[in-house]
């Protein structure tokens, strides 16, 4: 069985660890998927921009290999992993994600989408409709997700953090704030929410303070356990100063980006 993707989806999310965990924790990042010239996907396209969400079908093309079992970001009680077959995750034996996202517009071969789970240059497989009346089973029963221990935590920021934040929103296609609210806010009473084997995360347990990297950048934090507060305090580089020099390998394309941050905030270095 041979499968040939029909397009592409271009959006925020470039690394993994980008990703949300669910789309819909991702609105307000628009991406767009852009099919396949010369194959009559005009006509294919005839009368879907009346839907609201679609169904995508798409390839982890990222990832090799497949597992039995998965952790969740959440297990359920007294479990660590669940089975491949029971989770969502994108190491499958056949590599293949589905994805339901919100419709915004279609303009040609191109479709404009929001709330998508998927990294920028994934394969698209197939469209369909998402119709409420025969996909949507509210009172369904979910297995082991009904037995999660996971809680909400709050996150908020200070004035500090929000001013670096703009900067670098303004300055490049970064959000840091809402990979840091998606990252740091669910966690589960036997396994905390600063779980550093499932995040690019530091917790000092003794101070409660933490940082998660984003890209090259570090999103430091306080948090209160008592009160499940997580506050974003202040951003820094993660680069030294002697790889911001001149000439030094730009591997990400982002030095620059920093050396103008520091500019602008000084006492941003690690």
């Amino acid at each position: 069985m041979r499968f040939i993707p029909i397009g592409t989806f271009y959006g925020d999310a470039v690394y993994k660890y980008d990703a949300p965990r669910q789309g819909r924790l991702f609105a307000g990042h628009p991406g767009r998927i852009e099919l396949n010239a010369g194959q009559n996907f005009e006509m294919a396209l005839r009368d879907l921009d009346g839907f609201e969400r679609i169904w995508v079908i798409f390839q982890f093309h990222e990832n090799e290999g497949w597992r039995p079992t998965t952790r969740p970001p959440v297990p359920p009680k007294g479990k660590d992993r669940v089975g491949t077959f029971a989770s969502r995750s994108p190491y499958r034996p056949n590599p293949i994600g589905l994805s339901c996202v919100r419709l915004l517009k279609i303009e040609g071969l191109t479709l404009y989408v929001d709330e998508a789970d998927l990294l920028n240059g994934t394969p698209v497989l197939d469209i369909k409709p998402y119709i409420p009346m025969a996909d949507a089973f509210p009172d369904a029963r979910a297995g082991w997700v009904e037995e999660q221990e996971g809680d909400l935590w709050t996150v908020t920021s200070t004035e500090d953090f929000a001013r670096q934040n703009r900067w670098i929103a303004e300055h490049s296609e970064f959000d840091l704030e809402s990979f840091a609210r998606v990252q740091l806010s669910r966690g589960n009473f036997s396994k905390d929410v600063f779980d550093s084997s499932r995040r690019r995360l530091t917790v000092d347990e003794n101070a409660k303070t933490g940082v998660l990297a984003y890209r090259t950048f570090r999103i430091h934090f306080t948090y209160d356990e008592s009160s499940r507060l997580v506050c974003l305090q202040r951003v820094s580089s993660g680069y030294t100063a002697g790889d911001l020099k001149e000439g030094t390998e730009d591997k990400y394309g982002d030095k620059q980006l920093h050396r103008d941050f520091l500019v602008r905030y000084p006492d941003s270095r690690r």
